[in-house]
């Protein structure tokens, strides 16, 4: 019983948030949204006994989050005078955020420590949870895990052109300036005299 309030829980709440995400104006409110999601799936993957994917989850997305929100006051040029001004006005939303993690977190540690886990990732008890999920994910989703290689690829790329301007003022480097240079071009003898500074 307590597992499938948890699963309902947490699922709902990962899909709630992950709407939110999308549909919040503000862009602070999403990365908090984005942060509530995360943490619901890594619940989820706790009650099916992947701690690892937890862990993971949870300390390489939440740990960039905060590399996502440099990129977003990159692109969207957010006045940081502004946001300073309207402190007090995310209370509200990161107070509900911390509520719903904190209930998230004695569900899910309620859960585990009663040993009232549903199926889990692991069926055979001689085989570690990473190295099940490493069998499973070289082996059965060789294919998935590679076309979501380039799928990041993809948004790499798309990221760099789209920030990627031309502007006056700003030093290039030529290569083939660089690569068609002499001795002559790149090397002055002078001959000084002792006592003598370069001038």
């Amino acid at each position: 019983m307590l597992v499938a309030i948890s699963f309902y829980l947490l699922a709902f709440v990962a899909i709630a948030a992950a709407f939110m995400v999308v549909a919040a104006r503000n862009p602070v409110h999403s990365v908090m949204w984005l942060i509530l999601t995360f943490f619901s799936a890594a619940g989820l993957f706790i009650l099916m006994g992947a701690e690892f994917l937890a862990l993971l989850l949870v300390m390489v997305y939440v740990g960039a989050v905060a590399v996502l929100f440099l990129f977003v006051v990159m692109m969207l040029d957010v006045d940081f005078v502004e946001l300073k001004q309207g402190f007090l006005s995310y209370l509200p939303i990161g107070g509900l955020v911390a509520i719903i993690l904190l209930v998230e977190m004695i569900l899910v540690g309620a859960t585990y420590f009663t040993g009232a886990n549903a199926k889990t990732v692991v069926d055979r008890s001689d085989e570690s949870n990473i190295e099940a999920f490493g069998r499973v994910l070289y082996t059965d989703y060789a294919g998935v895990f590679e076309a979501a290689g380039f799928v990041l690829l993809v948004a790499m790329i798309g990221a760099i052109v789209l920030t990627l301007r031309d502007r006056e003022g700003v030093r290039k480097q030529n290569a083939m300036d660089q690569m068609a240079r002499t001795r002559e071009d790149g090397v002055e003898l002078v001959d000084i005299e002792p006592g003598q500074g370069v001038g």
